[in-house]
């Protein structure tokens, strides 16, 4: 498959810039993978969607505030963006900057916290965070939310609550699984009480998701990695679930790509890792059967991988379908509810 394959045009107004007034009051786009049917909802009628004995997946991941400005030694601004938190005051990093960052040399960010390049892996620089035993208490006193670059705005003081799903736990994130932003705990409530079980899993979404894919033959593209962990409690109730004939909701992409990689041995098993899953049409889909996400960019894996769970028509023309009737799109967009496509 190429790229192309993967694009679609995007009116600008279309792109949501501030999440809706309140959680969950959000449309909800219902495809049947099978059938090809779509069908206008909103997003309060999932609990009606699905039936006593489902389970819904969820990924507790919590965004950490992962962006940090300052400038070099020489005085050129820097913006740092922390990927993952490495121990030891040691982090990896996307440095922006107007000049090449050298290895050795020093960043001076916000607080007074002083930052020594120690190399570079692939796209990312290896920082120490000179004199700090708690990086993540440090970025959360001194950094920003690291809104997407197709948010137009600097992030503000709503977006530290609403830019982090309501059972967020696992800190790790520097970006929000924002299927589950739709979520409040209202919502939480009424599953349980229809006798649907909720597990959850972790997967630390990185900087990588909104990196563009640059290669035509997406065979050649490389994944980013994610570090993921599916407990045990979590493959017992879903399997308790399959037995007894309930289906597996898995709220965002990120919940169901650490789901299809723990089972990547055939069966599904607890454990935790680094993942690169890359899922294209043709994937044999071992877990999940249903999908809530929302609507991605153009020319994304993360579109390449609903199309692989709904039939890339349908996708098509679902999405011909959001445009036309102004749903809104991207983190702080309407949801889409997937039945997976017969394979």
């Amino acid at each position: 498959m190429r790229l192309d394959d993967f694009d679609y045009r995007l009116p600008q107004e279309l792109i949501a810039q501030f999440p809706s007034g309140r959680r969950g009051a959000d449309r909800l786009l219902h495809l049947d993978g099978g059938a090809g049917a779509l069908s206008d909802r909103q997003f309060g009628d999932l609990a009606g969607l699905v039936a006593p004995g489902d389970i819904v997946v969820l990924n507790d991941t919590r965004v950490i505030k992962a962006r940090l400005l300052g400038t070099k030694k020489t005085g050129g601004r820097v913006e740092v963006m922390v990927e993952r938190v490495l121990g030891g005051g040691e982090v990896l990093a996307q440095v922006g900057a107007n000049h090449p960052t050298r290895v050795g040399s020093t960043l001076a960010l916000a607080g007074g916290i002083e930052a020594t390049v120690l190399g570079r892996e692939g796209e990312f620089f290896r920082l120490r965070f000179e004199g700090c035993d708690d990086v993540l208490a440090l970025l959360e006193v001194h950094g920003s939310m690291p809104l997407p670059m197709y948010i137009s705005r600097p992030a503000g003081e709503s977006d530290a609550e609403r830019y982090q799903t309501v059972y967020a736990r696992a800190p790790g994130a520097v970006a929000a699984p924002t299927a589950g932003l739709h979520f409040e705990a209202a919502m939480l409530d009424a599953l349980r009480d229809k006798g649907v079980a909720l597990a959850t899993v972790t997967l630390h979404v990185g900087a990588g998701t909104f990196q563009p894919v640059r290669v035509q033959e997406l065979a050649q593209h490389e994944m980013h990695g994610e570090w993921y962990d599916v407990p045990p409690e979590t493959v017992g109730a879903i399997n308790r679930a399959r037995a007894g004939g309930g289906r597996v909701l898995a709220v965002g992409t990120t919940t169901l790509r650490a789901l299809e990689s723990a089972a990547a041995g055939g069966a599904l098993e607890p454990g935790r890792g680094e993942t690169r899953l890359f899922i294209l049409p043709g994937y044999r889909f071992t877990v999940v059967e249903r999908l809530l996400t929302n609507f991605h960019l153009p020319k994304s894996t993360l579109l390449m991988l609903v199309a692989a769970f709904g039939g890339m028509d349908n996708i098509r023309r679902a999405y011909r379908h959001a445009i036309e009737r102004r749903y809104r799109f991207y983190s702080y967009g309407d949801a889409m509810l997937i039945e997976k496509t017969g394979q």
